[in-house]
């Protein structure tokens, strides 16, 4: 067990489901939560643990080695890093904040790891570094690197660092690849909430290309459960592939939020397909299911339910503060 946790991009919509899920559990644990926060993250979010004795926030930027250097070195024992821009069109409008951030930031938090003899260093990348696949077969944990944009090059490289860092340094490391995540606090630009909000305000709801494309679905939740599990318990250097089993095509998933909410499927608008555009991600997990015993707790049936509530929840204060 560490004495101390540092968490990058706390503030942001897994990391917040992650310290909302750690804090409480480990009350003999701190974790310093280190954000800069930027557009996705909101510490509003975070209110329910922000006076508990063994949570602190940080302003700060991963891209910036003083600051890291100055956290990491006051005791830190483990690093969970969640900080990244994450949003694929802006990787393709703005690529220079993902090196930025996804590569300079993650070899800062690695050279200070290296220095100040941290214990562990989980990386938490995603399933889009191993590109797209056809209409069968699964991703695996050994499966080549292929990104396809550069929000997904980004993390890559940051993976492909992690790994040269356990093997030329012998930092203790796990990386993480995950499949797409919902649940409740995502920034309203990513897909559920996109159409959740649209369909609200009886908008358009842009779908790319014939929205076939296909993803596999993890309740955020129990991504935090897959991330507790090998931050305490993950073999050093391994990575390990999260992921449900949920797939579903952009165009199921906007129509069974459409059915819940109880909205016309003539609501969806099709758009121009953006570049790159990954077909379809599959990953499988067999390997935190073998050897650390990590489950699913969540039925997407059920947890899209309670997600869409949530946001329909915070849709309506929102009208009402307006």
């Amino acid at each position: 067990m560490y004495k101390k946790v540092l968490v990058t991009g706390g503030a942001g919509f897994i990391g917040t489901n992650f310290l909302l899920f750690m804090v409480p559990r480990y009350p003999d644990i701190t974790f310093i939560n280190l954000d800069k926060l930027t557009y996705a993250s909101d510490l509003d979010n975070l209110k329910d643990i922000s006076k508990r004795p063994n949570y602190f926030f940080v302003w700060g930027d991963i891209g910036d080695s003083e600051t890291v250097n100055r956290v990491m070195c006051e005791n830190v024992e483990a690093v969970v890093n969640f900080a990244a821009e994450t949003h694929v069109d802006r990787s393709i409008s703005s690529p220079r904040d993902f090196v930025y951030t996804n590569i300079k930031g993650c070899f800062n938090l690695l050279e200070a790891a290296r220095k100040c003899n941290i214990k562990k260093f989980l990386q938490v990348s995603t399933d889009e570094v191993y590109g797209s696949l056809g209409p069968k077969g699964y991703f695996t944990e050994s499966s080549p690197l292929a990104p396809n944009n550069p929000y997904a090059a980004g993390k890559a490289a940051a993976d492909c660092m992690v790994r040269a860092y356990f093997q030329t340094y012998g930092l203790n490391v796990n990386i993480t690849r995950s499949t797409n995540n919902y649940g409740p606090f995502q920034y309203r630009e990513k897909f559920i909430p996109t159409v959740i909000y649209s369909a609200l305000r009886d908008a358009p709801i842009p779908l790319y290309g014939d929205g076939l494309q296909i993803r596999d679905w993890l309740y955020v939740e129990d991504h935090c459960c897959a991330l507790e599990s090998v931050l305490f318990r993950g073999e050093a250097g391994r990575v390990y592939n999260i992921g449900a089993e949920e797939e579903r095509t952009n165009l199921e998933l906007a129509g069974s939020i459409l059915h819940i909410l109880g909205k016309s499927p003539s609501l969806i608008n099709f758009v121009s397909d953006r570049p790159g555009h990954d077909r379809r991600y599959a990953i499988k997990a067999d390997r935190i299911r073998e050897e650390l015993g990590w489950q699913p707790r969540h039925v997407m049936e059920v947890a899209l339910q309670t997600t869409v509530q949530w946001y329909v929840e915070k849709f309506n204060a929102l009208e009402l503060e307006e």
